[in-house]
């Protein structure tokens, strides 16, 4: 490591498809490595949202500090500008402590929004142009809008699905007010140096046993008392077309509670689609070559898995 490099806090990240196993490992990683957990989870954010997001249980943690859950009520936007300002604080208050900060989620943004360098300059915001693109979405069909992104920002157009609404709309608003696609925003920023040093981890497995991972969670999530969970939130207030009750799991069980869906139906649409965003989430990380893979099934226990990291995380850090 150079000496410019010492000034530069160290983060560990941990990433990894849903029901891969994430909580479980970071939690035994911190104890071995003195770290604090900052979650990046783009639904674990929201209050009183715990059994639908497989939110870590209080018991679970082991005495290690957790960050960026609970953060926000479900009817408070929550941007990736804001996981980024908030995360960087809590990385300052971890590192101040002589501890080393453990990022640990899925959510590809929230990550590369703290290694990218993210520019979220020129502000452009219009809540109109918004508006009236969501309402297009709406009467002409999600597809449409996407769309409209192909011959402006084709790099954003392939990579954005057509049900991502709110991203394709952010896309189109960033092109209208600056001429450029937020790809090239997205581009420009690598080149600054980076504000990190880290080490940059992915967790994997056999897809199929992936598979019934999530089948089996979604089983346990359901005993664990989902449905409750949403007629809890919908009692307290919080209506279906808020962005945090579109999550996966929430939207679903809304729909069953309204009569659109069986019981039955409604859990294999959950199964189906959590299945679906596993696949977006590898094929998102699997794009980014600075990730060292663990597979694990070439571990045969947590312990196993845990003594891999630490050694892969003390080697980056010249910790050994």
């Amino acid at each position: 490591m150079s000496k410019e490099d010492l000034s530069i806090p160290k983060i560990s990240i941990l990433v990894g498809p849903t029901a891969v196993g994430k909580t479980s490992i970071s939690v035994a990683v911190a104890k071995a490595m003195n770290c604090e957990i900052i979650s990046a989870d783009s639904a674990q954010v929201y209050k009183y949202m715990d059994v639908g997001t497989a939110k870590i249980k209080p018991e679970e943690m082991q005495d290690i500090k957790h960050y960026m859950i609970d953060e926000v009520y479900p009817d408070e936007n929550f941007s990736v500008a804001e996981f980024r300002e908030r995360a960087e604080t809590y990385i300052k208050e971890i590192s101040a402590k002589n501890k080393l900060p453990l990022i640990a989620g899925g959510t590809g943004l929230y990550i590369n929004s703290l290694l990218n360098n993210l520019d979220f300059t020129p502000a452009v915001s219009d809540e109109a142009f918004r508006n009236e693109m969501q309402q297009q979405a709406e009467e002409k069909g999600n597809e449409y809008v996407h769309g409209l992104l192909e011959p402006i920002d084709p790099t954003s157009y392939s990579k954005l699905h057509p049900n991502d609404v709110r991203r394709v709309i952010r896309a189109l608003e960033v092109y209208k007010y600056t001429g450029k696609p937020i790809s090239y925003f997205q581009e420009e920023s690598k080149k600054i140096p980076p504000r990190y040093n880290y080490s940059y981890l992915g967790l994997t497995m056999d897809r199929q046993k992936l598979y019934d991972r999530i089948d089996k969670r979604v089983d346990i999530m359901m005993q664990q008392g989902l449905i409750d969970e949403v007629k809890k939130l919908l009692d307290m207030g919080y209506t279906k077309d808020l962005v945090s009750m579109q999550a996966l799991g929430y939207k679903e069980i809304i729909n069953y509670l309204e009569g659109e869906y069986t019981l039955e139906e409604a859990v294999t649409i959950i199964k189906r689609d959590s299945r679906h965003y596993a696949k977006r989430q590898l094929t998102w990380f699997r794009r980014d070559e600075r990730i060292e893979w663990v597979n694990l099934d070439d571990y045969t226990s947590l312990e196993a898995v845990t003594e891999k990291i630490k050694k892969y995380i003390a080697g980056k850090f010249d910790l050994l």
